[in-house]
C-alpha cells in the first residue's frame, strides 16, 4: 500500500506537473495505483491538448512530468519511488 508514502510526498511539499496526454505521466500515475489521489498533481494541458495552463506557464514547466520539491528543486521525467523518497525524506 503506497498511500502513506503518497501522503508523505504531498505533505513534504512535493508536486507533479503533467499532462493528460503524456505517456510518461501515465506510467508515473500507474506506479502509485489507488494511492495516486494523494499526490499533489497539477494538470498543465488545456483540454484540447494544444496549450498550457497559466499556472504551468508561470512556473516555467517545460516538460512532463516535472516533480517540484519544497526546496524549489525539480526533477524531470519519470522519477523512481526510491528517488522521491530520498528527495523528501518519506519512507518508501
Amino acid at each position: 500500500d503506497l498511500q502513506p508514502f503518497a501522503q508523505c510526498l504531498t505533505e513534504s511539499g512535493a508536486k507533479m506537473y503533467g499532462a493528460y496526454w503524456c505517456s510518461h505521466c501515465q506510467i508515473q500515475k500507474k506506479g502509485f495505483g489507488d494511492s495516486w489521489d494523494e499526490i499533489n498533481y497539477i494538470e498543465c494541458s488545456l483540454p484540447d491538448g494544444k496549450g498550457q495552463t497559466a499556472i504551468c506557464e508561470q512556473s516555467n514547466i517545460e516538460g512532463y512530468p516535472t516533480w517540484e520539491f519544497a526546496d524549489g528543486s525539480r526533477m524531470s521525467g519519470e522519477v523512481s519511488h526510491e528517488t522521491l523518497a530520498s528527495k523528501t525524506g518519506c519512507e518508501y
